[in-house]
């Protein structure tokens, strides 16, 4: 027996070193064009938008292709199936995130969004959890969504029909992501909840300006330059606000006590067995921070993109307005099973969605040497996904440059969602909030358009109102006014 066992000892010791020796197989990349020293491609993409610029190069190179940001070899996939196949395809081998260095001073590789490995798996599933466990998706955050409504509706009413700052309608989808993260929502007054908005709005603009882009292609550069110092200043103002906002919360929680918010979870999450201390108090800060800067962000946006095209197209919100009056009445506020029922509100609303694609490119990278097309991508590439080419693929959509509801209606009228609809991304790193966010939008934009018609401030026409995203980490609509006319049939 021990001979035996010595022999098998041997080969597996044999094995183990044939497996060291050997050396991995040569990388296989995509073509692309040639880089230049020093700046690689950035002078084919800093001319006009970069996921313009992108979709431009893969007619030229096809829809998987390599560019060099700087110095740094990324993998640009574009169109539907090449997107699809490789963040759902893959599994765990697209699943984490590079590097980027701002997020990496910003969160040191912590939090929901910006972490890779474990800490993300941990992360991740606990937040899906909770969300779950908070009604999301069902009638308690849909209660919630409705209480935020009729807040929001009050403070348009006091406009009386005179125009109103577009970023207004952002609140309601802030105060629910607050809700949510700390159990209770704030006064639309309240200082706290002021300074929280402001300084996420000027959080997004630093992180969408070409400085913040060249400190992220060039770290040392960037550092000596003081690029991130702007930015890294807000973050920290608003770290010190929810720190703040934590400590109050944590005072008050009952050990063990029932879970009612986000942040309950975090708590009693790292109050327990958390042996490798994954939900340490800079985790637990930094998860928060993500979800607070997300959540904010593009449901907020999108409502507003959503309101703007209504403006922009009269006789869309006319034929919405229409069904919610014959569906709903006089009165009723939405819910969210209203949807199976109202298949022109949600087609426009998917629409909305896929026409302005808040999030044109997430960037994710290979955890291992991977496969991809016939190409082989060493472990750590980079690899992004442009999700615009293919929410604009014209193989998938009829008018893909144009805003058709009729993308998302079959002969009969009946609402359906074709497979290229991808704006929360898609396969293990899909949104965390998608179904929080399908639930308010639908919610607040019926029950906006119910109450109100959206006009253009008064001496202008609809073709006046401006589409061109503002410069921002997100395609969000640019600063303007819109009327909300009060409908007496809504309420």
């Amino acid at each position: 027996m021990a001979p035996l066992l010595l022999g098998l000892l041997v080969l597996l010791g044999i094995w183990v070193l044939l497996r060291a020796c050997t050396p991995s197989p040569a990388p296989r990349w995509p073509p692309g064009p040639r880089p230049l020293p020093l700046i690689g491609n950035l002078h084919l993409l800093w001319a006009a938008r970069q996921e313009r610029a992108l979709m431009e190069l893969s007619e030229q190179y096809g829809p998987v292709f390599t560019v060099h940001l700087g110095r740094q070899k990324t993998v640009v996939l574009t169109g539907y199936e090449a997107v699809r196949e490789a963040l759902v395809g893959t599994g765990q081998e697209l699943a984490d995130r590079p590097p980027i260095a701002i997020f990496q001073l910003i969160q040191g590789g912590r939090g929901v969004f910006f972490s890779s490995g474990e800490l993300w798996k941990a992360t991740r599933q606990l937040t899906v959890r909770t969300l779950h466990g908070l009604g999301v998706g069902r009638g308690p955050m849909a209660n919630k969504i409705l209480q935020e409504l009729s807040c929001l509706l009050g403070q348009l009413d006091q406009y009386g029909g005179q125009p109103f700052p577009l970023a207004l309608l952002g609140w309601a989808p802030s105060n629910i992501t607050f809700t949510l993260l700390f159990g209770r929502r704030f006064d639309y007054q309240d200082p706290v909840f002021v300074s929280l908005l402001g300084l996420i709005d000027e959080v997004m603009v630093l992180l969408g300006t070409p400085g913040l882009q060249l400190f992220n292609m060039y770290p040392r550069l960037g550092a000596l330059l003081q690029l991130h110092r702007p930015v890294l200043r807000k973050i920290e103002e608003v770290r010190t606000i929810l720190r703040a906002l934590l400590a109050v919360h944590r005072a008050s929680l009952p050990r063990g006590g029932p879970v009612r918010s986000f942040v309950d979870a975090l708590v009693q999450r790292g109050q327990g067995r958390d042996p490798d201390g994954l939900f340490a108090e800079d985790n637990v800060v930094a998860c928060v921070l993500d979800m607070v800067m997300a959540g904010t962000e593009t449901t907020s946006a999108t409502l507003q993109w959503a309101a703007l095209l209504m403006g922009k197209h009269p006789s869309v919100q006319g034929r919405v307005q229409e069904e919610l009056d014959r569906v709903l009445g006089p009165g009723r506020l939405p819910r969210p099973e209203d949807q199976r029922s109202l298949p022109y509100t949600s087609a426009v609303l998917h629409e909305v969605q896929r026409f302005i694609t808040l999030l044109p490119h997430v960037p994710r990278c290979t955890a291992t040497d991977t496969q991809l097309r016939g190409y082989l991508l060493p472990k750590g590439t980079p690899v992004v996904p442009l999700l615009n080419s293919v929410l604009l693929d014209k193989t998938q959509w009829e008018t893909p440059r144009q805003f058709n509801p009729g993308h998302f209606l079959d002969a009969h009228g009946h609402f359906v969602e074709p497979e290229a609809f991808l704006p929360f991304s898609a396969g293990r790193r899909v949104c965390v909030g998608e179904s929080l966010a399908r639930t308010e939008l639908f919610l607040l934009f019926a029950g906006l358009l119910q109450s109100f018609r959206l006009l253009p401030p008064p001496g202008l026409c609809p073709e006046d109102l401006d589409t061109v995203p503002a410069p921002a980490f997100t395609m969000r609509p640019p600063a303007q006014a819109l009327c909300a006319v009060p409908r007496p049939q809504g309420r």
